[in-house]
C-alpha cells in the first residue's frame, strides 16, 4: 500500500495482530488490561514454567485462528498434557506452514468473564488519531470457559449495557492504536468481568468464515439508493473512498445472529437429517451445511472446520438466540466413531 501510495496500516502494526505473544506485549506495554503471559519457546520444559504460573491459565499457538490449539489448564500436569497436545498439532505440517513454521506457544492467565466481539472500522479523526467506528457488537450466549473455546452462537445487538459497551468500545480503541493500527477493518474479541474490559485478541481484518453473512446494513436516511449492503461491500466502499463512503450507513435495525455449528465428535459423517426442519423454524433465514457426507470430522482442539452455519433474524436478540438454537437442535448428524480421532 505505501508503495502505491494507498492507505494502509504499518507492516509491524498487522504483524503484531498475528503473533499473540507480540500483541500481548505491546498491549501490556500500552497498560491494557492483560492477564500474565509467557512465550513458550520450543524446546522450553513446561515444568520449569509451572511454579510461576497461577492457574489456570490457557496454551495457544502464536498464530492460529478460530480458537484452533486454544486449551485450558487448570493444573500443573494438565499444563503439561496441554501443552504437548498442541505441540503436536503444530508439528504437523500443514499446520506448521500456517503458523510460519512456529512452535513457540503462548501461555497466560484464563480471563473469567462474558465475552464479546467488536465488528468495526479504524478511521483518522482531524488530528490524525484513529477512531473506532462500530458496526456490531456480538454477544457471545455460550459460555466458553474451556478446557477447549468453541465458538458456536454471536449475536447482535449486545445485551450489555450502554456502560459496558462503552468500556468495551474503549478499551479495544487504545488496543488497535496501542498496535499502531490506524484504518481498516479491526475483530476484536473482549473479556468482560468485574475488573473491567480485557482484550482477548484482535485482528486487522473483518469477521472470519460465513459469519459476515450475519450483517447488513442500510442508508441512515430512508429513500437514498442502496440499502441492505453487505459487510463486504461497506469495507470495499471504505477502502476506495474512506469514511465519508460509508459514513451514512449503519447496521439494519432487526436482530441477527449466527450459529457455528459445531463438531459434536471425530469420525466420519454418514448422513444428515432434519433440514427442512431446521428452516422452518421463524426466524432462520439461511442453513449453509459444508461438510460432505463421507467427510472425517475434527473437533477443536485440532480441528478446524464446522458443520456449517445457521443464520437468524428477529425483533430482538433473545427471538434470534432461541431461533437458533431451536434450528440446531432438529439438525441430526449421524457420525461414524473412531474413524477421525486426533493422533
Amino acid at each position: 500500500a505505501a508503495r502505491l501510495g494507498l492507505p494502509g496500516n504499518p507492516v509491524a502494526a498487522v504483524a503484531a495482530t498475528r503473533d499473540k505473544s507480540l500483541l500481548r506485549e505491546r498491549l501490556e506495554a500500552a497498560g491494557i488490561p492483560s492477564p500474565p503471559w509467557w512465550r513458550l519457546r520450543e524446546g522450553d520444559d513446561p515444568a520449569a514454567l509451572s511454579p510461576k504460573i497461577r492457574f489456570p491459565c490457557v496454551v495457544k499457538p502464536l498464530s492460529l485462528s478460530g480458537s484452533r490449539g486454544v486449551i485450558r489448564a487448570d493444573d500443573p500436569d494438565a499444563f503439561g498434557l496441554a501443552v504437548a497436545r498442541v505441540r503436536r498439532l503444530l508439528g504437523r505440517p500443514e499446520v506448521a506452514e500456517e503458523c510460519g513454521a512456529s512452535t513457540d506457544l503462548l501461555v497466560e492467565g484464563y480471563i473469567p468473564g462474558r465475552e464479546i466481539a467488536i465488528e468495526g472500522l479504524l478511521e483518522p479523526d482531524a488530528a490524525g488519531t484513529a477512531r473506532l467506528r462500530v458496526l456490531a457488537i456480538f454477544d457471545k450466549p455460550d459460555p466458553l470457559e474451556g478446557p477447549f473455546f468453541e465458538e458456536t452462537i454471536y449475536v447482535t445487538p449486545s445485551r450489555l449495557t450502554a456502560s459496558e459497551q462503552r468500556l468495551a468500545v474503549g478499551v479495544a480503541e487504545r488496543a488497535a492504536r496501542a498496535l499502531g493500527l490506524g484504518r481498516g477493518p479491526v475483530h476484536a474479541e473482549l473479556r468482560l468481568n468485574e475488573r473491567g474490559a480485557w482484550p482477548v485478541d484482535l485482528a486487522a481484518r473483518s469477521i472470519g468464515g460465513l459469519c459476515a453473512r450475519s450483517l447488513r446494513f442500510a442508508p441512515r436516511q430512508a429513500g437514498e439508493e442502496g440499502a441492505g449492503i453487505s459487510l463486504e461491500e461497506l469495507l470495499l466502499r471504505d477502502a476506495v473512498g474512506g469514511g465519508a463512503a460509508t459514513a451514512g450507513y449503519a447496521r439494519e435495525s432487526a436482530a441477527a445472529g449466527v450459529m457455528m455449528i459445531p463438531i459434536p465428535a471425530p469420525g466420519i459423517l454418514r448422513s444428515v437429517s432434519g433440514v427442512a426442519a431446521a428452516e422452518s423454524v421463524p426466524g432462520i433465514t439461511g442453513l449453509s451445511l459444508d461438510a460432505a457426507r463421507g467427510r472425517r470430522l475434527v473437533p477443536l482442539p485440532e480441528g478446524a472446520e464446522y458443520l456449517g452455519f445457521l443464520f437468524a433474524r428477529a425483533g430482538t436478540p433473545e427471538a434470534v438466540e432461541e431461533a437458533l438454537r431451536r434450528a440446531h437442535a432438529a439438525l441430526r448428524f449421524e457420525i461414524e466413531a473412531g474413524a477421525g480421532e486426533a493422533g
